[in-house]
């Protein structure tokens, strides 16, 4: 049977057209509304009108550098991860503050306002007990402030790989990575195990040369400002060499490249990215106070493992308090294997791990060991147990250390001068901690 032609005016089409427009585009606004990031639904504050370029963040003056951190979720696609509407966990006023800290460095006393000044902190957050102790906010950063990680993110992902292999997604830490990320066979890291992966002992040759433009980190920058990401970082880490005769396990040497496709094992094995694991196992589960945003390659399918957390900086302390806890949960559920942390904190002694500073290794699953130089005019070097400190670190002064045995954690927010020098600041970092754990002590 035929059917009978139906006439339609122009001016309907034009009608229907412009309200399917109409629709489409009020549905884009509405998942990106009102903060230009779709999923996220309360704006970070300040809300900066004018954003610095992404590829130039190498390069960025501090001034630029304090904007473009705290707008970092939106330079760049991003998964946002949901507190699911969740309660905050309380972080209650300490019943002793913290306000007289006093160490030296270089044969100089230094109180704390010194150190705010010479670590260039836009954020910082003292938890003992779990209690805040002290809280900063510098440069127009507020509580609602999501600012960038940088590496700090690698240990978050360190600790998701450990909920991962409670949780039986990752069988052990001793699987070769090409059982999750299969595209890496024939590559030079074909025969790299999940543990060398995390401790940066893979062998393989990566520049991380934060100050030339020719590093290998450098270019992984370059990739990510580009509009197809991920497979600029891809054909990047893949093409990377092995030094010839050095075998994994060998010689340790940091490696973004590396710790990217820690994140592509954890999302391969978990069938979630980074942002969505983090939601649903952590995020929403502990009672963090604000949704944050992942930097993704290709959002809900592919976040960057090497760095790209953004949260409040009180919702870093929390993430400290969870780990300092061993992986427990409020209602006390805990999603780390028992002995998680003490393995992330076995400090590699691979050829370039061991320093006059970390005679045991600096280096394990993706957190460090930082103290001051034996030789460093510094005090105070040590405290009773500042041995058991354990440090989250990204460049330009971005900081959670954690010492489980005095129950405190500090959060630090920066924008260095320089991504890693001078190397005293990183000294002046453990000196402070040790400072604040003598400091609140004697308040108890």
């Amino acid at each position: 049977m035929r059917a009978t032609p139906i006439t339609i005016k122009p001016s309907t089409v034009f009608s229907i057209l412009a309200l399917a427009l109409a629709a489409s585009t009020a549905q884009a606004a509405d998942s990106k509304s009102p903060c230009g990031v779709p999923n996220l639904h309360t704006c970070p504050q300040p809300f900066d009108k004018v954003l610095p370029a992404a590829k130039n963040m190498l390069t960025w003056d501090q001034d630029t550098r304090v904007v473009g951190f705290r707008n970092t979720y939106r330079l760049y696609e991003g998964d946002v991860f949901s507190t699911q509407g969740a309660t905050p966990s309380p972080l209650p006023a300490a019943d002793h503050l913290l306000s007289n800290v006093q160490y030296s460095l270089e044969g100089k006393r230094q109180g704390l306002a010194d150190y705010l000044e010479n670590q260039s902190v836009t954020g910082l957050l003292v938890l003992k007990d779990g209690k805040i102790a002290y809280e900063y906010y510098g440069k127009g950063n507020t509580a609602q402030t999501l600012w960038t990680s940088r590496s700090v993110a690698k240990s978050v992902v360190s600790v998701l790989v450990g909920v991962a292999i409670k949780a039986g997604k990752i069988k052990s830490v001793d699987d070769k990575i090409t059982a999750y990320i299969p595209e890496l066979k024939g590559t030079e890291w074909q025969d790299v195990t999940l543990h060398q992966l995390m401790q940066h002992t893979s062998g393989v040759v990566w520049d991380e040369n934060y100050a030339s433009p020719d590093s290998d980190f450098s270019h992984m920058t370059q990739c990510e400002a580009k509009p197809d990401p991920y497979d600029c970082v891809l054909n990047l880490v893949k093409s990377v060499k092995r030094k010839p005769g050095v075998k994994p396990g060998e010689v340790w040497s940091y490696n973004t490249g590396g710790a990217w496709l820690i994140g592509r094992v954890l999302e391969n094995a978990t069938g979630q990215t980074i942002a969505k694991y983090l939601e649903s196992q952590i995020w929403s589960r502990y009672g963090m106070q604000q949704d944050g945003v992942w930097h993704a390659l290709v959002p809900g399918k592919v976040d960057m493992g090497g760095h790209g957390f953004n949260a409040t900086l009180r919702d870093w302390g929390r993430f400290g308090q969870f780990v300092l806890s061993g992986g427990q949960l409020p209602n006390g559920e805990k999603l780390l294997p028992n002995a998680w942390l003490a393995r992330s904190t076995h400090w590699t002694t691979a050829k370039g791990s061991v320093t006059k500073a970390a005679p045991n290794g600096q280096y394990g699953y993706q957190w460090w060991y930082n103290a001051p130089a034996p030789d460093a005019d510094a005090e105070p070097k040590k405290t009773a147990t500042s041995e058991q400190t354990f440090w989250a670190l990204g460049i330009y002064g971005q900081t959670i250390a954690i010492n489980p045995v005095e129950h405190l954690v500090m959060v630090q927010w920066s924008t260095w001068k320089n991504a890693e020098t001078p190397s005293s600041l990183y000294d002046e970092q453990a000196l402070f901690v040790n400072a604040v754990s003598k400091a609140l002590d004697q308040k108890q």
